[in-house]
């Protein structure tokens, strides 16, 4: 039986009172890599929101990583964006700290207490991100890309459920939005979910995967060509 990590049905996405998208009907599959696209300024961030709770599920049914996100209380939120991994297009990194004090700082304040087993955390996810020589090096030390493979590494620090990348290669140049797709690739083979909005749609015929539109406050799954 596929499992869902995500199921909404019949909801609508609300910026406040602004209604942004209607009658939203998705389901993604433990194991997936969905692209979610459409122009900016259709709704694509704040849908991606809606599931990180950073705004509210008002009508509707939707469930994500076993949190039913209409009954959600607020004491819950961090508990469920433990289980989800997010990935920012503008990396969201500590400037005053490196590599290695930006992973241990999300997995301290996610109540890891045993020095060891942070260390080995951070060597796997930076290994996993062919980024294990540069833990000591600061976010202005290193490249877009590699500023990047760092946010990456940091979602998958508590093992999520889903990963939720919002233009991951948004700021990137397209041979570094490759490498950066190579490890989301990766990664997705070795069993993590991923649900990745985007507007490069070359990325999309190099790597053709279910992808969801959003066009006309509507969002819908598109036919593959593959």
């Amino acid at each position: 039986m596929q499992e869902h990590v995500l199921h909404l049905k019949e909801a609508s996405i609300y910026q406040g009172d602004n209604l942004i998208l209607s009658d939203v009907n998705i389901q993604i599959e433990k194991g997936e890599f969905v692209y979610l696209i459409g122009k900016t300024g259709t709704g694509k961030s704040s849908f991606m929101k809606t599931l990180y709770a950073d705004l509210p599920l008002k009508k509707g049914e939707g469930s994500i990583v076993g949190f039913d996100l209409v009954s959600l209380k607020e004491k819950e939120i961090p508990f469920l964006r433990r289980k989800l991994g997010v990935v920012f297009q503008d990396f969201q990194l500590l400037t005053d700290r490196n590599v290695y004090a930006n992973l241990e700082f999300v997995l301290k304040a996610t109540g890891w207490k045993d020095k060891i087993k942070i260390e080995q955390r951070i060597e796997e996810v930076l290994k996993k991100v062919a980024m294990q020589t540069k833990a000591y090096k600061f976010p202005h030390q290193l490249s877009g890309g590699e500023q990047q493979r760092v946010a990456i590494a940091r979602a998958l620090l508590n093992d999520p459920e889903l990963i939720l990348a919002d233009e991951p290669t948004g700021n990137l140049d397209p041979q570094t939005s490759i490498e950066v797709m190579e490890v989301l690739q990766e990664i997705n083979k070795n069993g993590n979910t991923i649900l990745m909005a985007t507007h490069d749609y070359a990325l999309l015929l190099q790597y053709p995967s279910k992808t969801i539109k959003v066009e006309d406050h509507q969002l819908f799954e598109v036919e593959q060509n593959a």
